[in-house]
């Protein structure tokens, strides 16, 4: 449980999770409403919400914990224009003048979540350069760590 509050912390916001109802099995946290905490076996694959893994004592969150953080509305936030959507769900990083708006921190280190213009998160990256600051406006000013087009990356065929 620390691991998830401690990523949560990072986006300058908190998230009230109900600890009884978080189930971890290896490595792996999972948010059960009570009825299913009630009747799910120790031997499950996959039940509730899954929430993320710690793998190598490092945070991995899922897709549902990233849009549990956006719908706060304190979380560190940057919103970006529909071309800059486009390509950050790529692989890309955020360049400065695909940003439309940005809540919470706008400090160098800090993590932000990625959302479009309709407040849907399409992942999370570090500011590189405080957001505040007058510069070029083609440099990266956002690193992408992970984004919801990582899943299909992944999928790609081998090569024979």
């Amino acid at each position: 449980m620390k691991a998830i509050i401690d990523f949560v912390n990072r986006f300058g916001t908190s998230l009230e999770l109900d600890e009884s109802l978080i189930v971890e099995k290896q490595g792996r946290f999972f948010l059960l409403n009570p009825k299913l905490k009630k009747s799910v076996s120790k031997d499950f694959f996959y039940a509730g919400t899954y929430l993320g893994k710690v793998k190598r004592e490092v945070f991995f969150p899922s897709f549902n914990l990233l849009t549990m953080i956006a719908q706060k509305r304190e979380a560190n936030k940057t919103m970006i224009d529909d071309r800059t959507e486009w390509l950050f769900i790529v692989g890309r990083d955020i360049f400065k003048q695909g940003i439309i708006e940005v809540t919470g921190s706008r400090k160098k280190g800090a993590h932000t979540l990625v959302v479009n213009q309709h407040n849907e998160c399409l992942g999370f990256g570090r500011i590189l350069n405080d957001l505040g600051e007058k510069f070029n406006m083609r440099q990266v000013v956002v690193k992408n760590i992970s984004d919801i087009g990582d899943f299909l990356r992944r999928e790609r065929p081998l090569k024979d």
